[in-house]
């Protein structure tokens, strides 16, 4: 089963899919995309998602559980990229559009669309993302530095590395420090 069968099939909660990292683990851990060989050292489990062309890795432990995206109610004065909230089960969880935070050309929802629910220094956050790819237990040796580049050129401030898998190229973000940076507004900042 894949993401796109698993977003269209039985609904609970009102109509939403909701699965919890583990389940998505065990789910996208037995299809055909996962590495053959068990890697050897040091690992680390990501989960991996499309924005646009590209297609990005974060930390699975940050990872709470994965929604199909439902409209957020709308904040006054937020900024273009914070959607609004969503109420789950009692929490008022903040909805980032990362398409939109990231500068994707084109925005738009469909069925693949989802939010993962983030747990990021003890505060849950919702990010939208065009869909979820699988799990992924990467070496931490194949993990390769982000190419150094002008400040003026891109802002990879949250890129952590790139990662090769297969034919596939890997962004691998570091979702904590882009979800609790200062521009976002969603985290306490020290003073």
């Amino acid at each position: 089963m894949n993401m796109a069968q698993a977003t269209a099939g039985p609904q609970g909660n009102g109509g939403q899919v909701a699965m919890s990292a583990t389940s998505v683990k065990q789910m996208l851990g037995t299809s055909g995309n996962q590495q053959k060989a068990k890697p050897t050292g040091p690992t680390k489990e990501f989960l991996t998602f499309r924005l646009g062309a590209e297609e990005y890795g974060i930390d699975i432990l940050r990872v709470q559980e994965i929604r199909s995206y439902e409209v957020p109610t709308r904040i006054a004065n937020s900024p273009h990229f914070i959607k609004g909230v969503v109420n789950l089960r009692g929490v008022i969880v903040p909805v980032v559009d990362l398409r939109i935070k990231l500068g994707c050309e084109k925005v738009e929802y469909n069925d693949f669309t989802v939010v993962i629910v983030l747990n990021v220094k003890g505060r849950v956050v919702g990010a939208v993302v065009d869909s979820v790819s699988d799990v992924l237990e990467l070496p931490e040796a194949d993990l390769k530095s982000s190419p150094e580049m002008n400040n003026t050129a891109a802002d990879n401030a949250y890129v952590t590395g790139i990662a090769s898998v297969g034919e596939r190229m890997l962004i691998m973000m570091d979702i904590q420090a882009l979800m609790s940076s200062p521009d976002m507004g969603l985290m306490d900042q020290p003073n």
